[in-house]
């Protein structure tokens, strides 16, 4: 029976991550002494053949790797983001696997719900029901809807694409900002390609779902945020560092029609002196589009299928190539 290991630094948030019955699953299946194990408490020459992890997963290097690891042949990481620790072991021949699909369905669910109320106003009209119902009335007159009304697109990776998907379901037409969406290779997805300027100058709301990568660091920016039109509603569940948030706060004061809707921000928390924390057209929330609450256990599953996957020889859905972390968050 092939051997497993689970591996990580907090026996708390791998039992929350693995549930009861994933852990069942994974004990019949394979052999394991059934306890998590920290980096500390290892030693040269484990024989597992599967590792098994999720956030708190320790990180090691090439030679601990090869010393502590010989037989390994697969990580399978029950979380999203792989990068501190992903290259060490593909570099040792060590397939890795990761529920970042998972992991974007949580969020690509918030975002949608997100776009669709935004486009009514819902954000704005919402908290003027109670104490100024005529002039909530007012207000909601100057959003579209739902029907022929343009969104735009940042980005276009796993959760970027699964956005467009559940859009294109209604009358939404899609504008796409990403490299590998152009005029030729736009018809086959069914959105239209476009460029920053376009995209912030022509669409109701703005989604943004950039990789979370250095180069991309304040990519939407003044120039950006000027092209705004009234009543319209720029979203982050990406990352806050993409965003010139000066710039956005200068365009909310500028124009208190514009929203912001922002689950994450940079610094997060932000600072206390923050004009995000003021202005009242900004909508914060903490981090929340990812995975929680129940909803983290669809990572430890995806895994845990992943691994029978692998098992029996069939093809992996999941795998981790030293290309795809280039551009992954």
């Amino acid at each position: 029976m092939t051997k497993m290991i689970w591996l990580c630094e907090d026996e708390a948030t791998f039992y929350r991550v693995f549930s009861e019955k994933e852990r069942k699953f994974l004990s019949d299946a394979y052999f394991g002494d059934g306890r998590v194990h920290k980096k500390t408490e290892l030693t040269p020459g484990n024989d597992a053949e599967y590792i098994f992890s999720t956030w708190g997963m320790p990180v090691f290097t090439e030679d601990e790797i090869r010393s502590i690891f010989p037989k390994a042949r697969g990580l399978f990481y029950g979380a999203g983001s792989v990068k501190p620790f992903a290259s060490q072991f593909l570099a040792c021949g060590i397939p890795v696997y990761s529920a970042w699909q998972a992991n974007a369905i949580p969020v690509v669910e918030v975002a949608v719900s997100e776009i669709m109320l935004a486009t009514k106003g819902y954000f704005r009209i919402q908290p003027l029901c109670k104490t100024d119902r005529s002039k909530s009335w007012e207000i909601f007159e100057n959003y579209p809807g739902n029907y022929n009304v343009k969104v735009g697109i940042i980005g276009f990776g796993a959760i970027g694409r699964r956005v467009t998907a559940e859009l294109l379901r209604h009358d939404i037409e899609v504008l796409v900002y990403a490299p590998e969406i152009t005029a030729e290779t736009a018809p086959e997805y069914g959105v239209t390609a476009a460029d920053l300027p376009t995209i912030f100058s022509e669409c109701t709301v703005i989604s943004n779902h950039l990789p979370n990568l250095p180069s991309l660091c304040k990519t939407i920016n003044s120039e950006l945020f000027d092209r705004m039109m009234p009543y319209s509603t720029f979203i982050n569940t990406g990352r806050g560092a993409q965003v010139d948030e000066d710039a956005l706060c200068k365009k909310l004061v500028e124009d208190p029609t514009i929203t912001a809707i922002l689950d994450v921000t940079f610094p997060e928390p932000p600072d206390a002196d923050s004009a995000l924390l003021k202005l009242p057209n900004v909508l914060m929330t903490p981090h929340f589009a990812g995975s929680s609450g129940r909803e983290v256990c669809r990572m430890a599953h995806y895994m845990v299928e992943e691994a029978a996957r692998v098992t029996k020889g069939d093809t992996p859905l999941y795998s981790v190539s030293a290309e795809m972390l280039e551009h992954m968050a």
